[in-house]
């Protein structure tokens, strides 16, 4: 069966939540506090805040779907929208998360291709993306895929600071 990639509409939302909410925990629980990680779920990913998201229009939501079951999910920024860097010609991958299940089985490069797809449509300069300092393997694939470290900036998640390395890919030369 083929993994297909579609925009994520508003009555998707609790499709959104679920998958959100489960891959963030997947991702983070073991390395954080129950506390804090419960505060963080109940805020980005309430339906209030999504439903804000979802209709921002320089944010974009796409879901990776193994036929009817979401698998993981991207979320890209462009403009005023950007969590860090604002007006410069730049689309920030703000999240690309993949169901454990599904980890190393090429459903992060087709969303990460997604968003290069975009990326290109939208003529931008650059791609850039905040990663854990200790996500590894994330960081692994985004050099292989061509990024480069250019700044680190603080990530809270409850009451706790944590680092994120920000990776860059230029797409002019």
């Amino acid at each position: 069966m083929e993994i297909i990639v579609t925009k994520i509409t508003e009555n998707e939302l609790l499709q959104l939540q679920k998958i959100g909410r489960k891959t963030f925990s997947e991702t983070f629980s073991e390395n954080n506090t129950e506390e804090s990680m419960t505060q963080y779920l109940e805020k980005s990913f309430s339906k209030e805040k999504l439903t804000e998201e979802l209709n921002d229009k320089n944010s974009g939501f796409y879901f990776a779907k193994l036929g009817d079951e979401v698998i993981g999910y991207l979320k890209l920024n462009t403009g005023s929208s950007q969590t860090e860097i604002k007006g410069e010609n730049a689309l920030e991958i703000e999240r690309i998360y993949v169901s454990k299940d599904f980890h190393g089985k090429k459903v992060g490069q087709i969303l990460y291709n997604k968003a290069i797809e975009v990326a290109k449509e939208k003529n931008v300069d650059y791609v850039w993306l905040g990663v854990w300092e200790n996500n590894l393997r994330a960081i692994g694939f985004y050099k292989k895929n061509g990024f480069v470290e250019f700044d680190k900036h603080i990530f809270r998640l409850g009451s706790e600071e944590q680092t994120d390395i920000m990776m860059k890919l230029n797409l002019k030369n």
